[in-house]
């Protein structure tokens, strides 16, 4: 019995699926709206109607934490109506708006606060209408690049399956000559991209971390050694791929567990892969915001947010967040870099913050 539970293969990381799905009417005017809704139908989920994402109130649960709980399980179908783009530098000119919210639990998340009051997860239908607006910001710019960033307010690979509006956007991307599209993703579930004609002109990234990282602050997704296999496959299906590194935790064990990412991605990746890398690294930080929120929400977390261990870092506006010291931040960026570059010589490391 003992050898049976230590040889039984850990189950996949399964697909999302809500509890509750919302529909705005609007939504039902459009091919895409119809077919979530017949998924949703399909899959025997408790539907409703709502006048607008605003009016989703009184969701349930006893407490607090277990309102948060649901709200993560709680997918709302409607319209992008601001169709006015936020600028998203470094990155790229521009983020673009095909979903907001996520389903995963990363104790660290900066949606936590900027998305506090709202935790459910949203897909537009309205895609042309997108796509549309994406074609004029492209047109203003020429004949510079524009590039846009798909995952700044949520994770659409993890969407993909009931929305598939990344592949829409990949291929609407792959046909501008100089529009450029990026996102970044914890979810291994790329199979329905890998055949998009994306004419190499989407960066899919990874966010990619120590398993300690993985396995204790970043619950609802996707498995270190299931990210890593869909990066190989990502690759061999011809897209420039990056890896952001992030959050970066100093715990026990620390060298290893990064020394032992990048020699896995090595090993994963094929060669020309490696000719067109970058890498993005973000250490851990925290606002006091933040450390309030996500104790409440996660308070059995071991995320250390010791204030007098950190450094206090000023930022735009007056407000700032807590960093490792100088000397903790530059030996967790010169081991990685070193692993990096002993790795990929020829990759690319956009920043270090």
């Amino acid at each position: 019995m003992a050898t049976e539970l230590l040889t039984r293969p850990v189950p996949a990381t399964s697909v999302f699926v809500p509890e509750l799905v919302y529909f705005e009417p609007d939504a039902m005017n459009y091919p895409k709206g119809q077919r979530i809704y017949e998924w949703a139908k399909q899959q025997g989920l408790e539907i409703h109607m709502t006048t607008s994402h605003n009016q989703i109130r009184d969701l349930p649960g006893d407490s607090e934490l277990e309102k948060y709980k649901i709200a993560k399980r709680t997918l709302v179908v409607g319209l992008r109506k601001t169709l006015k783009f936020e600028t998203s530098k470094p990155s790229a000119e521009y983020a673009i708006p095909i979903a907001t919210g996520c389903m995963g639990h990363c104790h660290y998340c900066y949606l936590q606060t900027t998305m506090g009051a709202k935790p459910y997860i949203r897909v537009y239908v309205n895609m042309d209408d997108i796509l549309g607006a994406a074609k004029q910001y492209i047109e203003e710019r020429e004949p510079e690049i524009t590039r846009f960033e798909a995952a700044c307010t949520s994770d659409p690979v993890g969407l993909e399956h009931i929305s598939g509006s990344l592949k829409e956007l990949i291929e609407f991307m792959g046909q501008q000559e100089h529009g450029r599209l990026r996102f970044v993703t914890k979810y291994h579930h790329v199979d329905p991209l890998l055949d998009a004609k994306h004419n190499k002109h989407t960066r899919f990234r990874f966010s990619v971390n120590a398993d300690y990282v993985i396995k204790n602050f970043e619950p609802g997704t996707s498995k270190f050694h299931e990210r890593i296999e869909a990066a190989g496959k990502v690759a061999h299906a011809g897209y420039p791929l990056g890896f952001i590194i992030a959050p970066i935790i100093w715990h026990e064990g620390w060298e290893d567990g990064y020394a032992t990412l990048l020699e896995r991605l090595y090993k994963e990746l094929p060669a020309e892969a490696a000719t067109d890398l970058t890498f993005e690294m973000i250490q851990h930080r925290f606002t006091r915001t933040a450390k309030n929120i996500i104790e409440k929400r996660y308070p059995k977390t071991k995320l250390e947010m010791d204030e007098e261990k950190r450094k206090y870092k000023w930022g735009k506006y007056g407000r700032g967040k807590y960093v490792y010291p100088d000397e903790q931040a530059n030996a967790l960026r010169e081991f990685i870099t070193e692993q990096i570059f002993d790795k990929f010589p020829q990759a690319k490391i956009e920043y270090f913050t």
